[in-house]
């Protein structure tokens, strides 16, 4: 029963997730892509803020400038910001894809720069995955979409940041760390603004409502996530964050007439299943290593 309930709360979590994504992208078709970063980034940070000061946190504390959580956020800004720009101006369901490929990005990551053991299994799902990830892109070739690649810079860094979590201090909560994320994404449409010389514009009242619709989304798809982890297995529950793409499918062809074709299908099918045998694989080296103990 746990295992069902933490099932049912990642797949809640990731339809929030891609509710959220394609508000970001509607948004943006009256809303300049810098101020709409902005208006999420200071949204999101002071909820988070808001949240993280009833446990007992401040958002304001020296670490937030030291160390791996200084390279947590600087990573975080990357990632967050190219990946608002890689939705809103490429398709939802091609990005949500190649984001698909932040797992084998990571172990990747673990291997060369952490000094992670990685088997050849592994490694062929590496490489299978990014084949995925090139049939989606097709560079060269007709199909080839160039804002799809802010969704590559977009799983470099949020790849990245992962990697820098893991050197994080322990008594930094979870909720400084998303309120921190928010945050640096307000610097860095900020600074689009500037270099595209846009002027930001009064939200009408419908993208103010909007804009609270895609952070209540946002809210409560990471309390679901949470919930997941913590009710279920992970080994069963991990596999159901791969229904985000399925959304993001979903929601692109119903709200923006997006229509993958036949190899970004192919290559979104490679991308995920790289990813499950990647997180298979690596479930299994852990419980096998517990075993041994």
């Amino acid at each position: 029963m746990h295992n069902l309930r933490g099932s049912l709360m990642m797949v809640a979590a990731m339809a929030g997730f891609a509710i959220e994504d394609a508000v970001i992208k509607h948004l943006a078709l009256t809303l300049p892509v810098g101020q709409v970063m902005v208006l999420i980034g200071l949204g999101g940070a002071l909820v988070y803020g808001a949240l993280a000061a009833r446990r007992g946190y401040s958002l304001i504390v020296p670490e937030f400038a030291r160390g791996a959580v200084l390279m947590r956020n600087l990573c975080e800004m990357l990632g967050a910001a190219s990946f608002v720009m890689a939705i809103v101006l490429a398709p939802l369901a091609a990005v949500t894809a190649i984001l698909q490929a932040m797992p084998l990005v990571v172990t990747l990551g673990a291997a060369l720069f952490l000094g992670e053991p990685v088997g050849w299994r592994r490694w062929s799902a590496i490489l299978i995955g990014f084949a995925g990830v090139l049939l989606i892109l097709r560079p060269g070739s007709a199909a080839f979409e160039p804002a799809a690649l802010l969704a590559v810079i977009a799983v470099l860094g949020l790849s990245a940041r992962d990697l820098a979590t893991r050197r994080v201090p322990a008594h930094i909560h979870s909720l400084q760390l998303s309120g921190w994320g928010f945050a640096m994404i307000v610097p860095a449409g900020l600074l689009l603004l500037a270099l595209t010389a846009t002027a930001p514009v009064m939200p009408a009242a419908a993208d103010w409502g909007w804009l609270v619709a895609g952070l209540s989304a946002g809210i409560l798809a990471y309390a679901a996530l949470v919930s997941a982890t913590r009710l279920g297995d992970i080994a069963v529950t991990t596999p159901f964050r791969y229904s985000r793409l399925v959304f993001a499918m979903l929601i692109g062809f119903a709200v923006f007439g997006e229509r993958p074709d036949a190899m970004t299908l192919a290559g979104s099918a490679l991308v995920v299943g790289a990813g499950l045998f990647t997180v298979w694989r690596q479930i299994r080296l852990q419980r096998r290593a517990l075993r041994g103990c």
